[in-house]
Parts: structure tokens; C-alpha cells; sequence
């Protein structure tokens, strides 16, 4: 939410996202199709988007965490146009998008506000592009994995530990690789030392490896 508002236009803000849900883990948020109602702040818990390939795999788009804001792709047609499959145990607080444009026209931050999350969402988008595109699966691996721990720390985790919510195999889809080969460089980075990994615990262990790994796609361009 944006900050420096007086404390009627708290208030207000307080009333819009009053409405609270849990979803227990591997429950949908919303499916492909579901009418677009409403915007979701994640309040606790891991999320995935994702879709139904023809072949019926599951291509995910996407991992979402507490403090960020899910429904987005539902404001073009009106429909949800992805899965929202919740990776824990999970609550959020629901904002319908009428009230959202209601209040921002009384509220010129709010919808200030909208427009940068609508804007960074489309920023990360471009990143998933560029991920899949031009990147090795070394390069994938390591700004996934800087990626990650930078938003968990911007919500005061640990700038060097994480717990994977997600599975090798679900990584795999995001990233556009196959299950062994995120197995594999994963194995390829704690042989190196520049990460620990014990199941779903990472520890990373030398950040600027990772960040030399990402940046050497951009020397070689």
C-alpha cells in the first residue's frame, strides 16, 4: 500500500482489504476462465500461476509471495487467464477492482500505487523473457535464485538462506528446463561451492558467483 496518507484515506484503504481468505495448500485461488472479480494481496504463503499446455502439462508462469499482489492478468477480458495453485498453506486478502478504481479516484496514491505494481509486473515479465531466450541453464538457475532471495529479503528475510516452496520440477517448468538439468546445476553449484543445499534448504554461499554466472551472458553479448 502506499505510504504517507492521511489517516481518512487509511481508513478507507483498511475497509478495501477487510475481506480475508485461506487457501489450503494445492487449493486454487482462481482457475483459467474464472470472471475477474478482484485483486489478491498475498498475506502468508507461497503461490504458483500456471497453465494447461495442449499436451496437458503444466507450464508455470510465475511464484508469488506474501506481500505481493496476484490477479493482475484478469483486468484485460475480465476472465482469469491462469491458474493460481497456492505452494503452502496460505491467506490473502481480497480487493475488488471495482472498489480499487472507486478509490482511486478519491485516493490519487492508490491508483499511483496500482499503476507501478501493474508496471513491475510487466518489468519481471520481461526478465522471464529474457531468462528463457538468451540464457544457459547455469545463467536460469543463478537469476532465479538471486531473483528469489532479493524479494524474500525485501520483506525482511535472510539475504543468503531460503526455503524452496516450490519443486525441482516446477523450477524446471519456469525456467523452460527439464527436470535432470535443474537437478544437475543445482549439483554443479554446490560442487563449486557457490551454494548449499540440503532437499529444500538453499543456502547460497558466494553471491557474487551467481551474479558473475548471470552477467556472463551479457559479456558474451
Amino acid at each position: 500500500m502506499p505510504v504517507h496518507l492521511s489517516d481518512d484515506d487509511l481508513s478507507k484503504l483498511d475497509a478495501l482489504v477487510a475481506t480475508q481468505r485461506r487457501i489450503k495448500r494445492g487449493a486454487l485461488l482462481y482457475s483459467n476462465g474464472d470472471v475477474f472479480a478482484g485483486l489478491y494481496a498475498v498475506r502468508t504463503g507461497f503461490f504458483k500461476t500456471c497453465l494447461v499446455t495442449e499436451d496437458g502439462r503444466d507450464q508455470v508462469t510465475g511464484f508469488q509471495m506474501a506481500g505481493e499482489i496476484m490477479g493482475l492478468d484478469g483486468i484485460v477480458n475480465d476472465h482469469h487467464t491462469c491458474d493460481a495453485v497456492a505452494l503452502e498453506d496460505a491467506e490473502v486478502c481480497v480487493m475488488p477492482f471495482d472498489r480499487i478504481e472507486e478509490l482511486s479516484r478519491e485516493v490519487p496514491a492508490l491508483q499511483n500505487h496500482v499503476h507501478r505494481i501493474m508496471s513491475r509486473e510487466i518489468v519481471r515479465e520481461h526478465g522471464v523473457m529474457l531468462l528463457l531466450g538468451s540464457m544457459r541453464a547455469e545463467e536460469r538457475l543463478a537469476a532465479f535464485l538471486l531473483n528469489l532471495v532479493q524479494r524474500l529479503h525485501a520483506r525482511g528475510f535472510s539475504q543468503s538462506e531460503l526455503v524452496l516452496r516450490m519443486t525441482r520440477e516446477e523450477i524446471g517448468s519456469y525456467l523452460g528446463l527439464k527436470l535432470e538439468t535443474v537437478s544437475r546445476t543445482f549439483s554443479k553449484f554446490a560442487d563449486e561451492d557457490i551454494v548449499e543445499v540440503k532437499q529444500r534448504y538453499v543456502r547460497i554461499r558466494d553471491t557474487d558467483a551467481l551474479r558473475r554466472i548471470v552477467n556472463s551472458s551479457t559479456a558474451e553479448a
